[in-house]
């Protein structure tokens, strides 16, 4: 079940930017601007990424806004794309409790940036850490490239090296879990 992008879309979109600008009307160049460029599609990475760029724009930061734009965009795909869609990776999983896709999703994504605290010690994820990287990622499968960014991440906040059960461990769980 693909999600389009439409009205309804438009106005969560607008909804969300609303909440960082504290305007009525969207910024040039913004997330509902990036947004309405794609009237008609169906909801993808490209999407996705178009949205985040808008939303850097307004913030002036890498990492999306709790609830912002990107976030909702996010959502918005991992529902279409995960338990609501009848898929086949539903039907051939049988009756787990949870799918894996082995896309970079927002409940992986989830994962990564749990495990990034860890290290980190910090609620906040760090500006070109592994959770960042893996939103670079959002929405598509979880490649040998997606990885690779993860890791380099995962380096920055440890110093150069990779920690046993961290970001990276959380990508590469959910690729074997989605090969099962």
């Amino acid at each position: 079940m693909a999600v389009v992008v439409d009205s309804g879309f438009l106005s969560r979109i607008t909804a969300a930017e609303k909440n960082i600008t504290h305007q009525d009307e969207p910024v040039e160049g913004g997330p509902t601007a990036q947004a309405q460029s794609h009237v008609g599609s169906q909801l993808n990475s490209q999407v996705i990424h178009d949205i985040t760029m808008g939303e850097r724009k307004i913030t002036g930061s890498d990492l999306p806004a709790k609830r912002g734009p990107t976030a909702v965009a996010q959502h918005l795909f991992t529902q279409a794309s995960g338990t609501g869609g009848g898929n086949n990776s539903q039907q051939r999983s049988g009756n787990h409790s949870q799918q894996h896709s082995g896309v970079l999703d927002s409940e992986t994504i989830s994962k990564i940036t749990e495990n990034e605290a860890q290290i980190t010690g910090q609620v906040d994820p760090v500006r070109g850490g592994p959770t960042a990287k893996a939103q670079q990622h959002a929405g598509e499968p979880i490649t040998s490239q997606a990885l690779h960014d993860i890791t380099e991440g995962e380096k920055k906040v440890t110093g150069g090296e990779r920690v046993k059960g961290g970001p990276t461990s959380a990508a590469q769980s959910e690729l074997a879990k989605s090969r099962s």
